[in-house]
């Protein structure tokens, strides 16, 4: 019985639509061929979302039709499977190579490099993403190629969202808000964070709306910071229960198909203090602010401006961004809502507003939204109540 040929991921035009783009970005850049590491922009670019235990890379020359997926023999069936490559263009890294000190699967992709009569010219790597030893590779082994940062290429161009790829994240966040209700649900005093954290992960691998989690896994991120350890940003859960009087500011995302869309919320077991109640409040204000500043045309930083101007005349201050541009793997790693990102907002661009706010080690408070920039200004993709949530 033959091979399905494709995933289920995206269709083929979108495949093609990504190719393209990437390929006229590299062409901007006077890249003639792309290594690209990126697990995130590999899924991007073929569907792959699989994990490995060695380098897998996807090479793209602008004077190919194709781009060819050097992978490891373990995973080649996947790559049938989950890619719209044909076989021809897929390459098996050896196995002999995977953790092997002096050879590894970056010289299989520096072999075919040579083989296919592309190791002259501008070759891009990713170099945000692979060792430095690595690149010095290349260059060493490519003394007539001029080795190039691709300045993020990949990730830049992922930044604007087609129609289909804003379908899938409104189906993250449907799974993002099922596993916030969850864990309204099964939140009280005495229960176990790791029960309680087994129900949300349960939630977000089933899903909502008949669409499951799937890719990256489907439960990234996942933080549960409970007190006295509100003042951290990215812890997991505890071995403690959950006793009266604590609070816990909790993350969670909805993933479908390796898109990922973040969600935060604050609850309180029993009455709120009144300083949770005053940031509750203050933060409540500011997000009201930073989206209503969302419109094609206006700054990663008029966003965030808006958000620190509203908080500072309550009385308050946040010193770390308001949030990033999201999408497949979480954030993107491009566009970033801070006081000096002068990135300009344009339709089908997606960010987390985290308004996380880590004022002291053992007192935080968290809220957050995702949203999408559209003509008119900005379409929330969450819906959950933006309430400080008493158990």
């Amino acid at each position: 019985m033959p091979l399905s040929k494709g995933p289920q991921v995206f269709p083929r035009t979108e495949y093609l639509r990504r190719l393209a783009a990437v390929k006229s970005e590299l062409m901007r850049q006077n890249i003639e061929t792309l290594v690209v590491s990126s697990l995130a922009n590999i899924a991007y670019l073929t569907g792959s979302i699989v994990r490995h235990t060695g380098p897998q890379c996807l090479v793209i020359s602008i004077h190919k039709e194709g781009p060819t997926f050097i992978v490891r023999r373990a995973d080649f069936a996947a790559a049938i499977y989950q890619t719209y490559l044909e076989r021809d263009n897929l390459i098996v890294s050896p196995e002999n190579r995977v953790a092997t000190p002096d050879i590894d699967g970056y010289d299989a992709v520096i072999d075919f490099l040579h083989e296919a009569g592309l190791a002259n010219g501008v070759v891009g790597l990713e170099l945000n993403q692979i060792p430095a030893e690595t690149a010095e590779k290349f260059k060493r082994r490519l003394p007539q190629a001029r080795i190039v940062d691709s300045k993020k290429a990949v990730n830049w161009v992922r930044l604007i969202k087609s129609n289909f790829e804003i379908s899938v994240m409104k189906e993250a966040a449907a799974i993002a808000d099922a596993a916030i209700m969850r864990a309204i649900e099964v939140m009280r005093p005495g229960a176990r964070e790791t029960d309680i954290v087994a129900d949300i992960v349960a939630t977000q691998v089933r899903g909502a709306k008949g669409h499951p989690g799937t890719g990256f896994p489907p439960t990234a991120p996942l933080f549960f910071c409970s007190s006295p350890r509100t003042g951290a940003a990215h812890i997991p859960w505890s071995e403690d229960t959950i006793r009266d009087g604590s609070q816990i500011n909790l993350e969670v995302s909805g993933v479908r198909h390796g898109y990922v869309v973040p969600l935060m919320r604050t609850f309180s077991v029993g009455s709120p203090s009144d300083r949770l109640l005053r940031r509750h409040e203050a933060h409540l204000a500011g997000l009201e602010a930073a989206l209503n500043t969302v419109r094609p045309g206006a700054t990663c930083s008029d966003v965030a401006g808006a958000f620190y101007r509203t908080i500072e005349k309550l009385g308050l201050k946040k010193d770390t961004r308001c949030g990033y541009s999201v999408g497949i793997d979480w954030a993107e790693q491009t566009a970033s809502l801070n006081d000096v990102d002068k990135t300009e907002l344009k339709p089908n661009m997606t960010f987390h507003l985290m308004l996380g706010n880590w004022m002291e080690e053992d007192f935080g408070y968290v809220i957050s939204e995702t949203f999408r920039v559209i003509e008119s200004g900005v379409e929330v993709l969450t819906n959950m109540p933006r309430k400080l949530f008493e158990v």
